[in-house]
């Protein structure tokens, strides 16, 4: 008996240590694999066809225009630019990714978080208040003023969000420890998804009265 159980917790060690290692982008047993739509001379790797290496050119692993602004002419305030590999097919495999983000005076990255990448964000220009909050059940909300020059680090899968404080433009440059980090935005998920979440359990989720969940509904599923 104490044989065959201590078989069953190996085992069971060995699954938990293999969910581990796939939390994240596999690693790559080559130098590179750029993305292909075509399949015809491809190898499938990490979701994506690979180029025939003897093929790529150093346009393959080259992007322009992360020098222009954005505009952050909307609600929030603010425009993250995205560079994964459904844009930049160089980066297939690599395990990273860039986000540029432009800030209007007082504009706001909303609490969101990325599923499947840790973040670490450089300012560049302007001063952010940025912070995350641990997992359950300290919940503890972690927070600091960023200037030019300023280094924050996001963990990942946690609600973490990005605040300019100044009266002047603000933008930052992101890395993302993943090639497709995911991004889910808490509130339009939580109060604009498709379809809609029953207004009764965000109620009493959130202890809120019913008319304020159904209106919420209305505003973030018009978005």
């Amino acid at each position: 008996m104490t044989k065959l159980f201590t078989c069953l917790l190996t085992v069971a060690l060995l699954a938990l240590a293999s969910s581990l290692a796939s939390a994240h982008d596999p690693s790559s047993l080559q130098d590179f694999c750029v993305a292909v739509n075509n399949s015809n001379s491809a190898v499938f790797v990490n979701g994506k066809f690979c180029k025939d290496p003897k093929l790529t050119t150093a346009n393959d692993f080259f992007l322009p225009g992360l020098d222009v602004p954005r505009s952050t002419s909307n609600q929030v305030g603010s425009n993250v630019t995205l560079i994964n590999v459904d844009k930049f097919p160089g980066l297939n495999t690599l395990g990273i990714a860039l986000a540029r983000v432009d800030y209007a005076p007082y504009g706001l990255n909303p609490p969101h978080i990325h599923p499947r990448a840790t973040e670490i964000q450089t300012v560049i220009e302007g001063t952010l208040l940025v912070g995350f909050v641990t997992s359950n059940p300290d919940n503890r909300f972690i927070t600091k003023v960023l200037n030019k020059g300023d280094v924050f680090v996001f963990p990942m899968g946690l609600i973490h969000f990005q605040f300019n404080i100044g009266e002047t433009n603000a933008l930052a440059f992101s890395s993302l420890s993943s090639q497709n980090p995911g991004v889910i935005t808490i509130a339009n998920a939580t109060f604009g998804s498709n379809p809609p979440i029953n207004p009764d359990v965000l109620a009493k989720a959130f202890q809120l009265d019913k008319s304020v969940v159904n209106y919420l509904q209305q505003k973030f599923s018009v978005q």
